[in-house]
């Protein structure tokens, strides 16, 4: 049984850079009609007596045609009263769709987040708005617009049809110097109109596990990075206090057509969502390069887009550009509900790929990305790449085979669950290495700082400073440039450097960490609260030298970052046991809420000897699996057996 919810996801950017290559790469279709009131009591449908004239002008080098335009527009002024439950976390502000399309949930949002920011970050400025194309996003698009343009927001550049990748958006506003920008999307979980409510899903690090279909608003701020706590505490303060919501009398803006409609200094640019992404990957990597691996006849290659929004980008960039079969896209018209799929990019939900990959003549090279785009799995034939695995390989090998990093990596950071892998390279490559508590913010601060080139989460995110968002085809075209760097002299008919052997040398250079995730779905709240409080009664009392069966406590602790850029400090980001052999059992949460919440188990092991790394992780790992179990005493707290999903 399919699950069919979906959630909407609002991240608000703001960062100092933003320009188009070429035309748009699909076919427009006619605007969808939105119906009034939706979820914010704002009216979508253009008044009969709106202002409208056609206007045909040439276009400039950096917009479309004016295809609409008025001499003015008028501010409507919609009263309005605080609504209950809109704290916002700087992860977003997570609810039910009932809830969100009531009227007026999501304009007052959006109205206390302008209400929240000082008026020269917004006042005249250029804002970007995409998604990942999911159900609900053309709606919303328009609520967004029309309250932008009540508070005073001078342009919006939004992508065709409301499509644009959440690497993406960062891409255009980095290039266009846009002021900030909104994504639409609700990263890896499923979508559509359906309400198939009570089906267990997988959800991020950033957000509650909701057996209902909900919406995900998520706000990020300056240079890409999400809102420091003061200005996320204002938000919500507003939230109790809003009485009014400022919003433009403007006709529903035809997102299917690439240009500019302009209504007196208020502009909304319709633009290819995949030009200015694709020249930056262009900049970034060796295309020549990349070029004569998938063209060759003996190797094989797979993108999965999952139905999901890289399903716009795969074609442009791997068969138009890279000259990669046509038929080795697979799910790559981006739907509203994902098929009826689940866009997460692992072994389970991307099981069509991984079945393909395990023939024994399946493709060299396989690789999925999630719903908006920012994450991504790496497969060889019969071979999975850890996530943690992987951002450590590419960082071995990314002064060599990727142009961008031709003068070394700044610095390399992972989040504190993920692997150690990572730590290894750093060492080796006497680079500034980071651990940081789960969240893209604090790779963005250390990359602003200039500290920070290459970073990655064991949650199938990996990603570098040229955006300051994970990057799921940026993931998988550093892996190409790997295999095409190795394989670059081999003459038709030699064997090819493959996935596998890449995998196998780090591991014999570095040594392999054997890695496992478990994942408990949607406990009950109080007893994965109260496993976590026991956890931490046992860290507090807990000393050096201490057996736990045949380990040796290293330390035992409650994960806490003091940020060496602001100084800010998070604490209690997950429950740490460290061994004396490098060993590691992590607890954590993940979020909470009205379904419970997700409980995470991430177990470590370091293992140097080259003649057991060909060992099953789960076998490697079925010691100190069984420790954190027993250690932890979940079944007595949650009641679970085993774990919804291993990773």
């Amino acid at each position: 049984m399919s699950s069919t919810y979906a959630r909407f996801d609002t991240v608000f950017l703001l960062s100092r850079f933003a320009g188009a290559k070429y035309s748009p790469l699909w076919p427009s279709s006619s605007s969808s009609s939105h119906s009034s009131l939706l979820s914010s009591g704002i009216h979508l449908r253009a008044k009969p007596n709106s202002r409208l004239r056609s206007v045909t002008a040439a276009s400039s080098s950096s917009s479309g045609p004016i295809i609409a335009g008025s001499e003015s527009i008028e501010i409507k002024s919609l009263p309005t009263k605080p609504i209950e439950g809109q704290k916002t976390g700087t992860s977003g502000l997570r609810k039910k769709v009932k809830v969100f399309m009531q009227d007026n949930y999501l304009a007052n949002w959006i109205q206390a987040l302008f209400n929240s920011l000082p008026l020269e970050d917004y006042k005249d400025a250029t804002l970007v708005l995409g998604g990942d194309g999911r159900y609900f996003n053309k709606e919303a698009s328009q609520i967004i617009i029309k309250i932008a343009a009540g508070n005073g927001v001078g342009k919006i550049l939004v992508g065709q049809e409301g499509i644009l990748s959440t690497p993406a958006v960062s891409a255009v506003i980095r290039k266009r110097k846009a002021n900030g920008g909104f994504i639409m999307s609700a990263s890896h979980n499923p979508g559509g109109p359906e309400y198939d409510w009570g089906i267990k899903t997988i959800d991020d690090d950033e957000s509650p596990n909701l057996s209902d279909r909900y919406i995900n608003f998520q706000f990020n701020y300056s240079s890409g990075q999400p809102a420091p706590e003061s200005i996320t505490e204002k938000i919500y303060g507003n939230t109790l206090s809003i009485s009014e919501i400022k919003v433009a009398e403007i006709p529903d803006i035809d997102l299917s057509h690439v240009g500019v409609t302009k209504y007196g200094n208020f502009s909304v640019e319709v633009i290819d969502p995949i030009s200015d992404y694709l020249e930056l990957m262009e900049d970034v990597f060796d295309f020549d390069l990349i070029r004569g691996l998938l063209s060759r006849s003996d190797f094989g290659f797979m993108f999965d887009a999952m139905h999901a929004v890289t399903g716009a980008y795969a074609k442009p960039i791997f068969v138009d550009n890279l000259e990669a079969k046509p038929d080795s896209i697979s799910n790559g018209v981006p739907l509203e509900d994902f098929g009826h799929g689940h866009p997460d990019p692992n072994l389970t939900y991307a099981k069509d790929l991984v079945d393909v990959m395990y023939r024994d003549d399946g493709p060299d090279f396989g690789a999925a990305s999630d719903g908006d785009g920012d994450r991504n799995m790496v497969l060889g034939n019969k071979f999975f790449v850890t996530p943690s695995d992987s951002v450590a390989i590419i960082a071995a090998n990314a002064q060599e085979a990727i142009p961008y990093f031709r003068a070394g990596p700044k610095g390399l950071a992972r989040s504190m669950p993920t692997s150690g892998a990572l730590d290894r390279v750093a060492e080796k490559l006497k680079l500034p290495f980071f651990e940081v508590p789960t969240g893209w913010k604090f790779f963005g601060n250390l990359m602003d700082a200039g500290k920070l080139s290459i970073c990655g989460e064991e949650s199938f995110g990996t990603g570098s400073d040229h955006i300051r968002e994970k990057d799921g085809i940026w993931a998988v075209l550093a892996w190409l440039s790997i295999l095409a760097h190795r394989n670059k002299d081999k003459k038709p008919g030699e064997k090819l450097v493959s996935v596998a052997d890449v995998v196998n040398e780090y591991w014999a250079t570095y040594g392999r960490n054997f890695f496992s995730r478990y994942d408990y779905e949607e406990c009950e709240s109080e007893g994965a609260n109260k496993m976590i409080e026991y956890l931490r009664d046992i860290v507090a009392k807990s000393k050096a030298g201490e057996n736990y069966g045949n380990y040796v406590l290293q330390f035992a602790d409650d994960f806490s970052y003091t940020d060496p850029v602001d100084g800010s400090v998070a604490s209690k980001q997950g429950v740490r046991f460290v061994f004396t052999d490098g060993s590691r059992i992590i607890y954590r949460l993940s979020g909470t809420g009205s379904a419970g919440a997700t409980v995470r188990i991430y177990i470590e092991q370091f293992e140097p000897d080259v003649s057991k790394h060909d060992v099953d992780a789960q076998i490697a790992l079925k010691p100190l699996i069984d420790l954190a179990l027993s250690v932890s005493k979940l079944k007595e707290f949650t009641g679970r057996e085993k774990p919804t999903v291993i990773t």
